[in-house]
């Protein structure tokens, strides 16, 4: 009896495995081939070899980018060089990244970047919040821009313990940001199985010096975050749900749900246009092919724009795509006056003029 118990226990247990494993190929769109939509003023961006996670355009026209992220799973093809922040002039006529000198102090041998955000005080100046991964665990760093040295001034390293797996933050005000928990597990194998099982356990967290607290929950994977143009909505990128998450920002930090974009595309970093309020979004057509790298069959590259987000029905329309010949595994679109800039998590980045 105890036997025929356990056969059966496993039979189903089995069951379960395959029918999840066939779910997530499904949920990572591992048969989707991408057609491709390429501009015709684009062009690789010299000296970004190693990835460019996340961007975040100043008003002024200045970019900064993250490079050289080291996530787990995730193919790098220099792991043992540490990551760097560029900047990039957009209003030169052939814009070029100049990588920007980090203050002593700082742990530079270990800096690890991935989402990017930046805040300008009332006296004008410039702060670039970085979530870090410094040895596998999460910390938001604190840089005061120097525009004349081109050089970033460490001020802060922020650590709590619910800024575990965090993937990027959307800061509002001197020290308050949103960020997202892309993984509830930071054990890689908990991690995978998480994503199997097809569990709804991360968040979107607020900080502030005075209150840390959970705003929204029951993301499969919370990825790219960033505010409207009015600072009245919060969008949520859920990467494995292929979807953006419409939130409605309260005095007190607190998010209502509004409603739900639902894409064909696993959606990772998200901007918005400055003139229009359009989001722009980085994505992965076939995360298969992101995660399980072939140098004959790489991962593309897919950028949506999403026109009046708040409307019943959005206008979602694609303004780049490629099979990954020109560009592998996109995962932000940052655009400044009829200038496209669109990074990658590992590989190169791109500069199209619209």
């Amino acid at each position: 009896m105890g036997k025929l118990v356990a056969l059966t226990l496993l039979g189903a247990f089995l069951a379960l495995i395959g029918e999840r494993l066939v779910a997530l190929r499904e949920k990572t769109n591992a048969y989707r081939e991408v057609e491709p939509v390429e501009p015709q003023n684009c062009h690789l961006i010299e000296g970004l070899e190693n990835g460019s996670e996340d961007i975040d355009i100043l008003p002024s026209g200045l970019a900064f980018i993250s490079t050289g992220l080291n996530y787990p799973g995730m193919v790098n093809f220099a792991p043992d060089k540490p990551g760097q922040i560029f900047l990039m002039d957009l209003n030169e006529p052939n814009p070029r990244v100049q990588a920007l000198n980090i203050s002593d102090g700082f742990d530079k041998a270990s800096f690890n970047p991935h989402g990017i955000s930046t805040f300008i005080d009332k006296d004008h100046t410039v702060y670039l919040y970085v979530v870090n991964h410094p040895h596998m665990e999460s910390t938001v760093e604190i840089f005061k821009f120097e525009e004349q040295q081109r050089s970033l001034i460490h001020l802060k390293t922020i650590k709590h313990e619910l800024l575990k797996s965090v993937n990027d933050i959307v800061v509002l005000g001197a020290e308050q940001f949103y960020a997202t928990r892309d993984h509830y597990f930071t054990n890689f194998f908990l991690a995978t199985l998480e994503i199997v099982l097809d569990l709804h356990w991360t968040y979107v967290l607020f900080y502030s010096p005075r209150e840390v607290k959970v705003v929204a929950k029951g993301f499969n994977s919370a990825n790219g975050i960033t505010v409207s143009s009015d600072k009245k909505y919060i969008y949520v990128a859920d990467v494995f749900d292929k979807n953006i998450h419409v939130m409605k920002k309260h005095d007190n930090w607190d998010l209502t749900p509004l409603k739900v974009i639902q894409l064909d595309t696993l959606v990772d970093n998200l901007t918005i246009d400055p003139d229009t309020g359009d989001i722009w979004a980085g994505c992965h057509p076939n995360a298969i092919k992101l995660v399980i790298y072939n140098t004959e069959d790489p991962p593309g590259s897919e950028v949506l724009r999403i026109q009046n987000a708040l409307s019943e029905k959005p206008r979602i329309s694609t303004e780049y795509a490629n099979t990954g010949s020109v560009l592998q595994g996109s995962s932000v679109a940052s655009v400044y006056k009829g200038k496209l800039l669109i990074g990658t998590v590992f590989h190169k980045a791109l500069y199209c003029v619209l």
